[in-house]
């Protein structure tokens, strides 16, 4: 059997001793000041020069050269809340059965301590074919405008972006985006029991049953067809009186078939209510097949696939990938854990992917 490398060993005790530190830290969206401070001092203990904007940080390195260009490592420190289902303390990052649990121990802590750790295994190495900055940033779990987007202004053009999350190191080299419409549709009140006035609720109905029903006729070859759903819905004040408005969401998952506002386009034609989004920040995102990157992840054994699940990446408007250990499925459940062994995967394959593209 071959012998493990031992910077492996080093930056797996440590990968897995700090993320046991960051889990007992809270760091909801918009929370992670202390997060971030936490990492500021990991940066000052490792000899790395950080910066820091709001609740994100991030560090070039060492011989860092502007006449070459830039691959960016990226992930988050924000988590969700944890729901009502733990049966353990969503804090306490304990080891049992080679897992750590603990919340946000898959996403993104995992990719987040290995993208930290393979950064600095480089930091000190001189004629690198790339710069390389590495980012923990804030609010990803609410595509937040205090996040990655807050700091993308302050950094040098980007030639690449890879995006901590977990995808079983396999390689996302495409990423759905997000639309998320607020429609109203509009009756006439009136009395439930004379039968008066217009019911927006089933106007409404209509226009659900076509948001059901609808299949968009181009379909992306990697990202598939474009997704909407039905989320929420609100109407009425009181049993006896026919509603005059009934206001309901739309979730709509886009591929690159479609921009934006060719999706609102046929949509608001084809509808009787009104069709308001929310934003149209959160674009699908994805590379070339050719990329360097995608070749060396196949020379890897890795798998391409196109994520259907939104990131950070929708917010870098440059060449990104999604990568990083753990199972995506952990996300947001209860009692969220990541096994040691991902967390050494993901190390191990971080490094080899950027040796290929730097050395």
């Amino acid at each position: 059997m071959q012998q493990e490398p031992a910077w492996l060993l080093v930056n797996l005790n440590l990968s897995v001793q700090r993320l046991q530190q960051l889990i007992s830290i809270p760091s909801y969206s918009k929370e992670e000041y202390d997060a971030a401070t936490c990492f500021e001092n990991w940066m000052t203990e490792d000899n790395i020069v950080y910066q820091r904007a709001g609740n994100n940080v991030w560090a070039y390195n060492k011989y860092f050269d502007e006449c070459k260009p830039t691959i960016l490592l990226n992930s988050h420190l924000d988590t969700v809340k944890p729901n009502k289902c733990y049966t353990r303390n969503p804090f306490d990052a304990t080891i049992a059965n080679e897992k750590l649990f603990g919340l946000g121990s898959t996403d993104a802590g995992g990719a987040l301590m290995c993208l930290y750790h393979t950064f600095k295994q480089f930091y000190l190495t001189k004629n690198l074919t790339h710069n390389l900055i590495f980012a923990a940033t804030a609010e990803e779990e609410i595509s937040g405008k205090h996040g990655i987007e807050s700091i993308i202004p302050l950094l040098p053009k980007l030639d690449l972006a890879i995006v901590g999350e977990p995808t079983e190191m396999h390689l996302a080299i495409a990423e759905k985006g997000l639309l998320v419409l607020d429609c109203v549709s509009e009756g006439i009140a009136g009395h439930a029991a004379r039968d008066e006035g217009e019911n927006a609720i089933y106007k409404a109905l209509a226009d659900i049953e076509w948001f059901k029903n609808y299949r968009f006729p181009k379909v992306s070859k990697i990202l598939g067809e474009v997704k909407m759903n039905v989320t929420m819905i609100q109407a009425g004040a009181q049993h006896n009186v026919i509603p005059a408005e009934c206001t309901f969401t739309v979730d709509v998952r886009c591929t690159d078939a479609y921009s934006h506002q060719e999706i609102l386009d046929i949509i608001q034609q084809q509808v009787s209510c009104k069709v308001t989004p929310r934003s149209t920040r959160i674009k699908p995102s994805g590379i070339d097949n050719n990329h360097p990157i995608v070749l060396a992840a196949q020379a890897l054994g890795r798998n391409l696939y196109g994520s259907p699940t939104t990131s950070d990446q929708a917010l870098i408007p440059y060449p990104s990938v999604k990568i990083g250990p753990g199972n995506s499925a952990r996300s947001h459940q209860a009692d969220e854990f990541i096994y040691l062994y991902e967390i050494k995967e993901g190390l191990l394959i971080y490094h080899q992917l950027l040796s290929k593209l730097l050395t």
